[in-house]
């Protein structure tokens, strides 16, 4: 038997011929419901709102007006707001809220809402509804929004009182934003946003069972200081609600304190500086030999804030197979869901982290700390053998893994850095040089192409809210992930917020194009977007250039590396709107070292032909040249 969704269920309940209710009369200001929705969110400490406007939402739009303490971003795609609520968010470590309408503006930004659950981004996602009476009738632009949401966010509210709105948004932004963090949906119907109540605050939660563990329980403690002090080989294994927690000085103090190196996944890049010493980088598919080969030859693996996720652990049966577990996770329901734990430890990063320094200091009093230079001479070869390196182009078009380099040494050390999903976003990961945390804004776990542009809008409204703009904001994009969300554009200059776009233009839907090179016999289907230099160059789909040009920002194309410096300069001292330098870049380069989904890490390919984690490993090798690289795909159908 299939149950019925929540709208389903409540249009299943038989409707009086007259009003079934009348409201409370309670002690507060007399507003409608929409007038409500707004105080509410002033009232919460709510600063900047996005989204975009539609006839069941229209209510709630026509109470924000000049008075309003939040700043309103006008989006030009409901997508676009939530992931705009999502950079926000990660910056500044707040929760991110939008405001759509009823229908396809709910759906479109389903989307964004599935990709803060996978990431744990804070967020609360406000829709119009239609009217109650109407719920369940199929009427213009109705849609389950509730139902849609509920698998993939982490409390969805239907809100059919105007009395309850301000209740119901108090317990959504304090959801959304302890535990585990993720986006709440509040669906308002145009009923409760009509009518007539009775404001007052603060609000009084309902939430029975609601209660976020976050400091560990019991022995396990000591059950994990007794690890460490056991363990001759350990690595602490760092996740995106490491970033969440702010737990980096926490991270920090760890690894210097029980002498391990630091792997960090791709949402918690940046969370301790790559200038540290026991930053080893990431690990797994795209990762460094030396992350992704300490995880595998470990004797302790410490999960903080992470969740033992494909892209890093590859074939589970052989993931990390000598080491035992400690998984510190505030969500009960990742810690054994993929790896079982020697010691399981549920409570908030930060905090178990400093109750942890404590029991290991102590345990380190009375035995001492063991023994790991071995351990650290093994890390150092692989970091000296296996450094991130490229090939240059055999076409005489840039390197797209030198433009990231570039960018990452021209820039302000505070500069917040943005990514799309693709080829461009593992460069970016390998080769910025990240120095301070929340520093990266990147979808992880959902991998949504079109997820940059949006992104950074938000980024930039954060850096402007808490740092009075002295953060840049850089997005490194691919031709393919950003013409998912171009239009933002439009919301950028409007806005007047100086985001630098630096597309990596390879005329190709890049990570596609080297799965179908090494897995599918150079079979390029629809992949080919036409342009690039294969092309005459007005024949350019889109011409980048012109493209910023219709929007009112800044253009650049550039070819060759002294042009490349150039535009970069320009692009940097421009601060009065955006800037898009379109960078042409080399069609076959591809993303190394990498590991083929599903098979162990340690088949890891360093570069063609190289397998520093298997027996019989080709030797090392610290640059990678033109000529194997371009052979790859002949390579691979041998193989």
């Amino acid at each position: 038997m299939v149950s019925p969704t929540p709208l389903q269920a409540f249009s299943g309940v038989p409707r009086p011929s007259a009003p079934e209710h009348r409201q409370a009369i309670v002690d507060g200001e007399k507003m409608t419901g929409a007038q409500a929705l707004v105080r509410s969110l002033e009232d919460l400490g709510v600063k900047d709102v996005f989204g975009i406007p539609g006839g069941a939402i229209l209510p709630v739009y026509d109470a924000i007006n000049d008075n309003t303490s939040f700043r309103f971003v006008l989006t030009r795609h409901e997508q676009a707001a939530g992931h705009a609520a999502e950079g926000y968010a990660i910056t500044t470590g707040r929760v991110g809220v939008c405001i759509v309408t009823s229908g396809p503006g709910a759906t479109n930004v389903v989307t964004a809402i599935a990709d803060a659950n996978m990431d744990s981004v804070p967020l609360l996602v406000i829709t119009g509804q239609v009217g109650v009476s109407a719920i369940g009738t199929d009427a213009f632009q109705e849609a389950d929004i509730v139902g849609i949401t509920y698998p993939v966010a982490k409390h969805s509210f239907l809100v059919t009182r105007a009395q309850d709105i301000p209740r119901v948004l108090t317990e959504a932004h304090y959801i959304a934003n302890s535990g585990r963090p993720g986006p709440v949906v509040v669906d308002v119907t145009k009923t409760a946003q009509k009518e007539l109540m009775y404001y007052s605050w603060p609000q009084r939660m309902i939430l029975p069972g609601y209660n976020p563990v976050t400091k560990a329980h019991g022995h396990v403690l000591s059950e994990a200081a007794k690890l460490f002090e056991q363990s001759y080989r350990p690595v602490l294994y760092v996740g995106g609600g490491a970033v969440r927690s702010d737990a980096g000085a926490q991270v920090k103090t760890l690894a210097e304190l029980v002498n391990a190196p630091i792997v960090t996944t791709l949402p918690a890049r940046g969370l301790v500086s790559d200038r540290d010493a026991k930053v080893l980088g990431m690990p797994g598919m795209h990762g460094t030999i030396a992350a992704t080969g300490a995880i595998q030859r470990s004797d302790l693996l410490v999960a903080i804030g992470a969740r033992f996720d494909d892209r890093v652990t590859g074939d589970l049966n052989a993931f990390a197979p000598t080491a035992r577990v400690i998984h510190i996770d505030i969500d009960p329901a990742e810690i054994g869901k993929n790896r079982q734990a020697d010691v399981p430890i549920v409570g908030d990063v930060a905090t178990v982290l400093d109750d942890l320094i404590v029991e290991i200091r102590r345990t380190q009093s009375i035995q001492g700390r063991p023994e790991h230079a071995a351990w650290w001479q093994q890390i150092d070869a692989w970091r000296k053998d296996y450094p991130n390196a490229y090939a240059e182009s055999d076409d005489g078009s840039l390197a797209p893994q030198w433009v990231v380099e570039q960018l990452s040494d021209m820039a302000n050390p505070l500069t917040i850095w943005v990514s799309g999903v693709g080829q461009h976003q593992m460069w970016a990961s390998q080769f910025i040089d990240f120095q301070t945390p929340h520093s990266w804004i990147s979808s992880g776990g959902l991998g949504t192409m079109g997820y940059g542009l949006p992104a950074a809008l938000g980024a930039c409204v954060g850096s402007e809210r808490d740092f009075k703009g002295a953060k840049p904001v850089w997005l490194i994009d691919g031709d393919g992930s950003f013409q998912m969300n171009p239009q933002e554009l439009a919301t950028a200059f409007q806005e007047h917020m100086p985001i630098k776009v630096a597309i990596l233009n390879n005329s190709t839907l890049g990570m596609v194009r080297q799965w179908q090179t090494l897995f599918y016999k150079q079979h390029y289907s629809q992949t080919d977007l036409f342009d690039g230099d294969d092309v005459p160059e007005e024949s350019d789909i889109p011409d980048f250039v012109k493209l910023a040009d219709a929007y009112r920002c800044v253009g650049m194309r550039v070819r060759t590396k002294d042009e490349a410096i150039a535009a970069i300069e320009k692009a940097n001292a421009i601060n009065d709107r955006p800037v898009l330098i379109d960078f042409r870049v080399w069609k076959d380069a591809m993303v190394w070292p990498m590991i083929a989904a599903g098979t162990s890490n340690d088949e890891v390919v360093y570069k063609p032909g190289v397998t520093p984690l298997k027996a019989g490993g080709a030797a090392p090798s610290t640059a990678v040249s033109s000529t194997t690289a371009s052979s790859t795909a002949q390579q691979s159908t041998n193989d």
